[in-house]
């Protein structure tokens, strides 16, 4: 997918993985560019554990995005890469779903806070990759895809989030999962 960021800034925050390292790459190629942490983006991506883990913290980066979201510009964007089970949790991770939501949460929260000068909305990552760099394999029993995402197939939706066209969703998580947030989840 190609957008044109016309050399908008972008900061990556929080957790640091192989898709926030693709997604550093296609906005790049996109025409953004990689900021440090003393400047105002427009773009900020705040990026949480996509594999399943107990402790999280979130106060950090939540708290990150709320104090560039104060001091952001019309038009810009921030989008959190979370996990798919913080819309659909799954009954073997209570805590890891738990965190999750609660990201999920805090992205709406500033949905509704700083809109509609930033738009804010979250990535929910599926099962991703061989061996898993997103997700836990007894996903894909119930992915009605019947394999695990790229991260192409991750990171294009990423740049419909960050696109200067899309000027109206905010507030939302797009999950790109394959379809198992679709109801196959509850039987974990």
């Amino acid at each position: 997918m190609k957008i044109d960021l016309n050399d908008r800034a972008v900061l990556f925050t929080g957790a640091d993985n192989r898709v926030t390292a693709s997604a550093k790459q296609a906005l790049v190629a996109n025409g953004a560019s990689v900021i440090d942490d003393a400047a105002v983006p427009d773009l900020l991506i705040v990026s949480f554990p996509l594999v399943p883990c107990a402790d999280i913290q979130l106060e950090p980066s939540v708290s990150k995005a709320r104090s560039v979201a104060q001091a952001m510009g019309t038009g810009s964007r921030i989008v959190f890469i979370l996990s798919a089970i913080a819309a659909m949790p799954m009954r073997r991770y209570p805590e890891y779903s738990t965190q999750m939501a609660a990201a999920m949460a805090a992205m709406r929260v500033l949905a509704m806070e700083h809109g509609p000068k930033v738009l804010v909305n979250a990535l929910g990552v599926g099962l991703l990759g061989e061996p898993e760099e997103a997700g836990d394999a007894a996903m894909l029993s119930h992915v009605p895809q019947g394999r695990a995402a790229t991260r192409d197939e991750v990171i294009a939706p990423l740049l419909f989030l960050c696109d200067p066209l899309n000027s109206y969703t905010t507030g939302q998580i797009l999950s790109v999962d394959g379809g198992w947030s679709a109801g196959y989840g509850r039987n974990f």
